[in-house]
């Protein structure tokens, strides 16, 4: 997919913008994202910290942790897909990789249940990126679907529901 604007570059930036029910979708290069980052914005500042105001819900006081007076070192607890640690997230404002999220979740849960009210992810997901969690979703579905049928004894259909879930798992590897 090439930009909207120039038509030479890939889109390395999605943007879909909904006002009173009516749906835009916009694919820019960086170079005309950046240009047009303005008016899709909404005049929020460019320069606003995300990642400082990320570390702040987090607790990360780079000046404190400076100072501080520990004398017994462990090493940082790292994930084991990219190894990020969660001082590292704490400093920038996000995971190195998707595994993080699991890896850190005793740590990040608590925060995000803060931030956005649950920590499991139920909105909308892109079609273009949301392949294995639509994948899941379906499962979870299916699994409901599955119990309504044992327990109105439909067990044929159960058993066909039970084939679905089996297929879906196949084709994430489980």
């Amino acid at each position: 997919m090439y930009c909207d604007e120039c038509q030479k570059k890939p889109a390395a930036v999605h943007l879909t913008k909904i006002i009173n029910g009516e749906k835009s979708e916009v694919h820019l290069c960086e170079d005309c994202a950046q240009a047009q980052h303005k008016e899709w914005t909404l005049g929020i500042d460019a320069n606003f910290p995300l990642n400082k105001f990320l570390a702040g819900l987090l607790g990360y006081d780079p000046q404190a942790t400076g100072a501080s007076m520990n004398l017994t070192f462990t090493p940082p607890e790292k994930c084991e897909s990219c190894g990020f640690n969660y001082n590292q997230m704490s400093q920038i404002g996000r995971f190195g990789c998707n595994r993080c999220y699991k890896h850190f979740k005793d740590k990040v849960g608590p925060l995000l249940r803060r931030v956005q009210g649950s920590n499991r992810h139920t909105g909308k997901v892109p079609q273009r990126t949301g392949g294995t969690i639509r994948l899941e979703r379906e499962i979870q579905s299916l699994r409901l679907a599955l119990q309504e049928h044992v327990v109105r004894e439909e067990f044929e259909e159960a058993a066909k529901v039970r084939d679905q879930i089996r297929e879906i798992e196949k084709k994430l590897g489980r």
